[in-house]
């Protein structure tokens, strides 16, 4: 059989649709226990490559004989040796086209919603690395929140809609992956919207969001009313959308909360960690739709592969926002952390302006996990 590549954009559809799919990675132990593509009925076998150096025919026996394997290593070059191996082998075998680097910065484009008066809502699932962004298009318009450093993503898109790109935001001062919020701005023109509390170190002009700014796009109105929702950052921001959709950044996520010491600021966040989520929140209507800029894991994704949840139905089943001793949750939030993002200080540094790493470098910076939420 002669082997194929299998992109990106195909695996995403697989890992949506939860098709079973069996996957031989290649990489050395510890990054496959790290990190690993993510999937309701997938299979692993995880063979570092050096082992196979000499062939495949010690693992032939641990592999499926009548179903397709996709091989998995950091690039792709390993994978594309081994799954030739494999195919001399027999075995029906395809790899990941520009390996797990490009499984990191795929981006999975969602409908999520039609707005008020003709407006839509997407979103972008960026499902190798949990992040999540926003386009809210309405009239010639359009609206970005949070977005990923694949800028020409959401500018392909804006131009295949026929909209212009009019502003753009992030919630707060991203820990774990490059913000493109800025570079659309300078491309497009767009005005750049920041959390004030955030940009106490910045290097560049940007207009602060700040609570009860009302701000059309198009017809439809994207609200950011009495939501400053300090405690992932002191500056973190949410934002409503035509009443109905919630945009709570890196604050509350679906299966859990977010952490305050990305700053070394544990401590002195917590407080208003617990004041936004069991205060702010609280106050909202149940019915709002959470829309959160992360997910932790795969089971978080809904049936179409968004990520969106009611508030009401979190308030009930969301531990961390069930967590009625003080005490507790202060116990919670700050002495039972994950691992920090990899490279944190560093991506914040190029979020604030300061550092302007090498393309590669932020690839590099951005590997692993998502870690931006209590667990």
């Amino acid at each position: 059989m002669s082997l194929i590549a299998m992109n990106p954009s195909e695996l995403a559809r697989k890992v949506i649709q939860k098709e079973p799919l069996f996957i031989l990675d290649v990489r050395n132990e510890d990054a496959f226990r790290d990190w690993k593509v993510e999937g309701e009925n997938i299979q692993y076998l995880n063979v570092p490559y050096f082992d196979l150096l000499d062939g495949v025919e010690e693992i032939v026996d641990q592999l499926p004989k009548h179903q397709p394997i996709l091989v998995v290593c950091a690039k792709e070059g390993s994978s594309i040796l081994v799954g030739e191996m494999l195919s001399e082998e027999g075995f029906n075998a395809s790899y990941l086209a520009g390996g797990m680097k490009a499984w990191s910065e795929h981006l999975e484009l969602i409908k999520v919603a039609d707005l008020r008066e003709g407006g839509e809502l997407y979103q972008f699932v960026r499902l190798g690395k949990g992040c999540l962004s926003y386009m809210v298009l309405s009239g010639n318009e359009a609206a970005i929140i949070d977005a990923t450093r694949m800028t020409d993503v959401y500018v392909t898109f804006a131009k295949e809609k026929g909209v212009s790109i009019s502003h753009v935001f992030d919630t707060h001062l991203h820990a774990d992956h490059i913000s493109g919020g800025r570079m659309i701005a300078e491309e497009t023109g767009a005005t750049y919207w920041f959390p004030p509390k955030d940009a106490e170190d910045v290097t560049f002009n940007y207009k602060p969001i700040e609570d009860n700014t009302h701000l059309q796009v198009g017809a439809s109105r994207i609200d950011i009313q009495s939501l400053e929702t300090p405690g992932h950052t002191i500056g973190s921001m949410s934002f409503i959308i035509d009443e109905v959709y919630l945009l709570t950044g890196d604050i509350l996520f679906i299966d859990s909360i977010g952490r305050p010491d990305l700053a070394g600021k544990a401590e002195d966040w917590v407080g208003d960690l617990r004041h936004s989520l069991y205060k702010t929140y609280q106050a909202l209507s149940p019915d709002l739709i959470v829309m959160p800029a992360h997910f932790m894991i795969i089971d978080e994704l809904n049936d179409d592969g968004s990520v969106a949840e009611k508030l009401g139905v979190l308030m009930e089943r969301n531990h961390g926002l069930n967590v009625d001793d003080e005490r507790e949750f202060r116990s919670m939030v700050t002495d039972h952390l994950p691992p920090q993002p990899n490279a944190y200080r560093e991506i914040r540094e190029t979020n604030l302006g300061k550092k302007s790493p090498s393309l590669e470098d932020q690839r590099e910076m951005e590997i692993g996990p998502n870690r931006c939420a209590v667990r």
